[in-house]
């Protein structure tokens, strides 16, 4: 790694040189013993740790012997704090190839180790000590990092990433087998650009924030500008193999007179930023639509600020390049954001109201992987957008400034492709293209959309034919009974149809049509197109209990913040008591009593459960119902109850699924602890999706039939079950052109309950077919009070 010591250093410079290296062996050995404590390091991160400690001591004692000074300099030092924690991103990365490890601490020790890479060369040339064995070992710590990172990463992306990290190694052999190589090459901003790109890219990739197919684009990049900068040394570097070592020292120290190649290396970036460029206007905004044909086509924009920057003189030229590198940005941060969101959500991003859900987003992610490492996650996040606001407005100045510096040239050009695209236009080729201007169109109107919304909402929700119906006709039908309203998180049609996992859900709902006969219940079922795919269930909760499609955020506030009358709101006027049986919320919810008017919450605060987590579900579904069945339905003098019920533990990501138990055994939850989950998997399997569709069929499964089981046990005469989902699955498990159809059923041992409910034609049993009748989420509000009620004042 380090050269080797010079024939005449002093016979003592070895000897004192191991004080800095012997300071940075221990300070390894101490992170990994500090990293063991946090992550439970194996043998073998333990065995790469100490074996890279060793080499990277001896290197850099080898290193500082061959030079006068025996001294590490400041700049030096820093480099040993990131060689220190390269160490330990190494050790990680290979224990993860063997079994999962925290993601949220190595990827903040290897962010911090990468910022440290924006120190130490500041401090050289503060401090005038700038040396070639800093730059080098500078170098080769990068170097390290990379590599450890791209083992990591492998895994998921795919072996070829591993290209990344052996590249210097094989620069090194070159230089090993060709003595021309050797030579020293002249410090070049782009090669550190490469460079600091390829770690920051491997980072957020390990991080796992982005959809996998956006990650593998993104390397694929990174490993081609880093081939470009390898094959620009090598290049130098032969064109030079006959000059003798003092004349190419020379040209190093010299660089004015490298005119050829830095005529070359702008020629590069050139064409670098107008790749960069064309990519931003033309790349797909859906992931569906990722194919090499999407990027075969000529961008209409391109061709216009190009002819307009060559066009205007100098100032007019700057501001049309500011105006149009921020709406290029602009583009490029809107498309990786309706990347994001079609992934999670099959839907494009909504830039009005879908700004509210970064905080929300954050405390998900917190509750899944902890508060500190969701505020880390989220920095990486930012520094990502700053980067995607940046990169398109440098990289279209750049193209911009060399078009007016070559006025005729450009012109000409920009006059034939004009030509060519009209003509394919007019021949209705789509290669012919102006998506990023309709795409800006579009999020304008989305914001008009928007900002509009919020009066229509408004006149829907003061229209509500049964707002003013007193209590004594409201839900006449079902007085007396328990009703029990329960969403299955993530549950839609998927599940029960056309899937690789849907046969195991239909065996666990055949069998449980037998449990409810059985117990004397029946069961109707059809579909209900919910306002949400992949998360947000709370805009599916309040669409079926308010009857208003609340498809966003801000008409979700917007609606609590009104009078309108929930379903829970009806049941309280009626008679019933009303709780909600929330196990996922854990603060206060101040819209469960103003908007909804429950009488009691439950969450994970006051359900008394002592056992283990699950992932992001704080407790088993089994143990939801049972604290309902304690605390509400058990009790014999008490008035009907209506209770909305949220089972979670069919949430993403689905990496631990419990195990249904006799219910007598439950006790406070605790067993969990000291009994093995029914399937256990690690965070990898967002990078697997056949993994994650079985792990999601295997979690219905659990869900339906602890309902089953809950519904034998507990059920009465006086028990209604309304049963569905909240939406679909996201698109790793649902595929990219799924609908917004859940599955809903109603149970009930009563008759006279299933027969107020014919008219709606729902099929008979737990499983509807693909020809059952489909509402909308927002009708059953209405068709359910019309059923079970007298007819609403006015009606």
């Amino acid at each position: 790694m380090i050269r080797p010591r010079a024939p005449d250093a002093p016979e003592g410079a070895l000897r004192v040189s191991w004080a800095g290296p012997a300071t940075g062996l221990a300070a390894q050995v101490l992170l990994l013993a500090v990293v063991t404590q946090a992550a439970g390091l194996g043998a073998a991160g333990w065995v790469v740790g100490l074996v890279s400690a060793v080499v990277i001591a001896a290197a850099l004692a080898r290193g500082l012997a061959g030079g006068a000074d025996d001294r590490l300099g400041p700049a030096s030092w820093v480099t040993l704090a990131r060689a220190t924690l390269a160490v330990g991103v190494a050790a990680l990365a290979v224990d993860s190839l063997i079994r999962g490890i925290p993601v949220a601490l190595f990827v903040t020790i290897a962010a911090v180790a990468l910022s440290l890479d924006l120190v130490d060369g500041q401090v050289a040339r503060r401090t005038g000590t700038e040396s070639r064995l800093g730059a080098r070992f500078d170098g080769e710590i990068d170097a390290f990092l990379i590599l450890a990172l791209s083992v990591h990463v492998a895994p998921t992306v795919g072996a070829w990433v591993l290209a990344i990290g052996f590249a210097r190694y094989l620069f090194l052999a070159g230089e090993w087998l060709l003595p021309w190589m050797r030579a020293p090459l002249p410090a070049r901003r782009w090669r550190k650009i490469v460079a600091a790109a390829q770690g920051i890219v491997l980072t957020v990739a390990a991080a796992g924030v982005l959809p996998l197919g956006l990650v593998r684009a993104l390397l694929a990049a990174a490993l081609a500008a880093l081939a470009a900068s390898i094959g620009e040394c090598v290049w130098w570097l032969w064109r030079r193999r006959d000059v003798p070592r003092e004349r190419t020292r020379d040209a190093v120290d010299h660089p004015r007179e490298r005119g050829p190649l830095r005529t070359g290396i702008a020629a590069a970036l050139t064409v670098l930023a107008a790749l960069l460029v064309w990519v931003a206007l033309v790349a797909p905004a859906e992931p569906s639509r990722f194919a090499l044909g999407a990027f075969v086509r000529l961008p209409l924009e391109l061709l216009v600020v190009v002819a307009l920057a060559v066009l205007l003189p100098a100032a007019p030229r700057r501001a049309l390049v500011i105006a149009a590198g921020a709406v290029l940005s602009a583009i490029v941060v809107v498309k990786v954001l309706d990347i994001g969101f079609f992934t999670a959500f099959n839907r494009p991003f909504r830039p009005v109201d879908d700004s509210g859900y970064v905080g929300i987003g954050i405390e998900t992610l917190g509750d899944a992987i902890g508060r500190a490492q969701a505020h880390i996650v989220a920095v990486v996040v930012g520094l990502l957008v700053v980067v995607l606001l940046a990169v398109p407005v440098l990289a279209l100045a750049r193209v911009t400034r060399v078009a007016a510096g070559h006025r005729a040239w450009a012109l000409g050009a920009m006059a034939v492709l004009g030509v060519v695209w009209v003509g394919l236009r007019v021949a209705g080729a789509p290669v012919a293209s102006y998506s990023a201007a309709q795409l800006a169109v579009g999020e304008v109107q989305a914001v008009q959309a928007g900002l509009h919304d919020h009066a229509v909402l408004a006149r829907l929700i003061a229209r509500d034919r049964f707002q003013a119906t007193p209590g004594d006709r409201l839900l006449t039908g079902l007085r007396g009974k328990d009703v029990l309203l329960v969403f299955v998180e993530s549950y839609g049609r998927v599940a029960v149809h056309g899937s690789s996992f849907s046969p195991g859900v239909d065996a666990v709902l055949r069998r449980g049509d037998a449990q409810l006969r059985t117990a004397g219940f029946s069961a109707r079922s059809a579909f209900l197109t919910s306002p949400t795919f992949g998360g947000l269930s709370w805009l599916a909760h309040s669409t079926l209990q308010s009857g208003l499609e609340i498809d966003g955020q801000r008409r979700y506030d917007q609606l609590v913040g009104s009078d309108r009358l929930s379903l829970t709101r009806a049941f309280k006027r009626a008679g019933w008591r009303t709780i909600a049986d929330m196990p996922q919320d854990h603060r206060d919810w101040p819209q469960g009593r103003t908007f909804y008017h429950y009488d009691k919450v439950y969450d994970r605060r006051n359900l008394g459960y002592r056992g283990p987590g699950f992932g992001l579900p704080p407790m088993p579904d089994q143990y939801t119902m049972l604290a309902l069945q304690r605390f509400e339905l058990a009790n014999r003098h008490r008035p009907p109850v209506f209770a909305e019920v949220d089972l979670t533990s069919s949430h993403t990501p689905w990496t631990r699924i419990p195990r249904l138990i006799p219910w007598d055994q439950v006790g406070d939850g605790s067993i969990f602890g000291r009994i093995a989950p029914a399937e256990a998997t690690t965070a990898s399997l967002f990078g697997d999706a056949e993994r994650a569709r079985a792990a999601y069929g295997h979690s219905i499964e659990y869900a339906l039939r602890m309902l089953f089981s809950f519904v034998q046990r507990y059920g009465t005469d006086d028990t209604v079950l309304v049963v569905l989902g909240d939406h679909q699955p996201s698109t790793k498990v649902s595929g990219d052109s799924a609908g917004h159809d859940v599955p809903v059923s109603i149970i009930a041992r009563d008759p006279k309950v299933m027969a107020q409910v014919a008219g709606w034609r729902w099929e008979a049993g737990m499983r509807p077919s693909p020809q059952a009748p489909v509402w909308p989420m927002r009708a059953l509000r209405d068709r359910f009070l019309s059923a079970f009620g007298s007819s609403p004042a006015g009606g």
